[in-house]
């Protein structure tokens, strides 16, 4: 089973965004590297609330869904680069 099995289809385009979004971040130095994955979170419960279409807390889920699949997908292509 994968997490994309659960996300609405509308809410994928967040995947990329939040992505961008914490590489900006992250090369700005504004905000310290532990605490990115919170920003991003709170990023994505606003942006899945204001895309709309279902209830507050089904929209709080898809943003935990969302941000995870980010943070996920970040750490992925980190461990794969990652020389040992």
């Amino acid at each position: 089973m994968e997490i994309l099995e659960y996300i609405v289809e509308n809410r994928l385009i967040l995947i990329p965004v939040l992505y961008i979004l914490g590489e900006f971040i992250k090369k700005t130095s504004f905000i310290k590297d532990k605490f990115i994955p919170m920003v991003l979170l709170l990023v994505a419960v606003v942006f899945s609330i204001l895309m709309g279409g279902d209830t507050i807390i089904n929209e709080i889920i898809q943003a935990v869904l969302v941000a995870g699949a980010t943070v996920l997908g970040n750490q992925m292509i980190k461990q794969v680069n990652k020389e040992e």
